[in-house]
């Protein structure tokens, strides 16, 4: 068969428990439990609705060693429903469920094919009558697996596409913990054509073609963490002529994670601040199609900081918009709100001074007339506000938002400077 269709998946978690925020909402803890075995059973029906003919799990489908009996009763019914559709899955585990791991499943389903933890295994699948790809994988043994097991895969001399399944770190990846490290290098010396990573949960294609490297990212988002945020689920592929010709992202997630920040400028109290982190909410969710936690952030400088100081004005609030989310569909759950807000500033006032204050405000005024400064202080002025301004990411700067950047700059510099005073004081 020269043409056909794979799924890559990982870090599934089933079952996972979500203790943090359980504490505050046990409905979303438990919508959130129930999400990770909902998103397998869309896996499955992706794979079916796709007629994919090979499924590639590349580890942690549990959350530990000790894996969950209901996890494993609808990870193993799923797995049949592949089978009986004609699909082959492969499955190397990871470090959240090696292979020393207890399981329950005595059996597996035909066309199921875990890998063990001693040597790479090469299998190779039928399609059409003969081979059209061989899947090279192997399982962690343990949790604490430090060995460098890219190094133990070698193409094999059958035809069609091979496609390798590791659970591994590529490089450097700090939000994740260094298992079976290494590189890009060690990986395309194997000579196969597609690597399924897992372990990474943030959606990366680490290289196209020769060979393609890709993590596919969890299925199920499990945190606010920057590595959980935004649409999760799985890569599709499409093999033409022997070849992987295409990878295309499915969204999967039944609940999905998110980070907002609004910005005060020009708010007169807690009311407006309120309505605009609701109205944000509204839209996060009307983007997603599901329900959505989010973390927000008040930034930014204006009158209604002063209120947002008052004591337990910032809980109250946040129990007044989990109560609104909550009666919504898709309901909206804000896990948190941080305050990094300032007091309104007179910049008339600070320009008169004649201080270095004074100085710097005209500089952002120059800055702000000069049609060529984006072309030369964009690169130094993002890269200082990505640390404290989530929501100036962007490399190229269009010439509408420039203003709004020196607005944020300008504001932070004065923050900067009002923090150097405090501390001479």
């Amino acid at each position: 068969m020269d043409r056909f269709t794979f799924v890559h998946a990982s870090d599934l978690h089933l079952d996972t428990p979500f203790e943090g925020i359980g504490e505050s909402s046990p409905r979303v803890a438990e919508a959130l439990r129930e999400a990770s075995l909902q998103a397998w059973d869309a896996l499955v029906d992706l794979c079916i609705q796709r007629q994919a003919r090979i499924l590639l799990l590349a580890g942690d489908l549990y959350d530990g060693p000790a894996r969950g009996v209901r996890a494993q009763l609808r990870f193993l019914r799923g797995l049949q429903r592949l089978t009986d559709a004609g699909a082959h899955t492969f499955i190397a585990h990871g470090n959240h469920d090696p292979i020393s791991g207890w399981s329950a499943i005595r059996t597996w389903p035909q066309n199921v094919h875990v890998f063990g933890h001693g040597e790479v295994e090469a299998v190779p699948v039928s399609l059409g009558g003969k081979v059209g790809a061989v899947v090279h994988g192997i399982s962690y043994a343990t949790a604490e697996t430090a060995e460098n097991l890219a190094l133990r895969f070698r193409r094999t001399h059958e035809h069609g596409v091979h496609f390798g399944l590791l659970h591994c770190s590529v490089g450097s990846q700090p939000d994740h913990a260094r298992y079976s490290p290494c590189s890009l290098d060690d990986l395309r010396r194997a000579g196969l054509d597609y690597w399924a990573l897992g372990h990474i949960h943030r959606r990366q294609i680490l290289s196209e073609r020769t060979p393609w490297i890709a993590y596919c990212g969890n299925l199920q988002g499990r945190s606010p963490k920057a590595s959980e945020l935004g649409p999760k689920g799985a890569l599709v592929g499409e093999v033409v002529g022997g070849a992987v010709q295409s990878v295309e992202f499915v969204a999967l997630d039944r609940v999905r994670f998110e980070q907002v920040l609004v910005d005060i400028d020009g708010m007169q109290g807690l009311d407006e601040a309120s309505r605009a982190l609701e109205e944000t909410s509204y839209r996060a969710v009307e983007s997603a199609g599901r329900p959505v936690i989010l973390r927000g952030t008040l930034a930014g400088r204006g009158q209604a900081h002063q209120a947002l100081a008052r004591a337990q004005a910032l809980e109250e609030m946040l129990r007044d918009l989990r109560d609104a989310g909550m009666a919504r569909s898709p309901w909206v759950w804000w896990d948190d709100i941080r305050d990094t807000t300032r007091g309104a500033i007179d910049r008339g006032a600070i320009v008169a001074r004649g201080d270095f204050a004074s100085e710097l405000l005209r500089r952002f005024d120059r800055a702000a007339a000069d049609p060529e400064s984006p072309h030369h202080l964009a690169g130094p002025i993002l890269g200082e506000m990505r640390k404290r301004l989530p929501h100036r990411l962007a490399s190229d700067v269009l010439p509408s938002e420039w203003h709004a950047i020196l607005r944020d700059a300008e504001s932070l510099a004065l923050d900067r400077l009002d923090a150097h005073a405090e501390e001479d004081l």
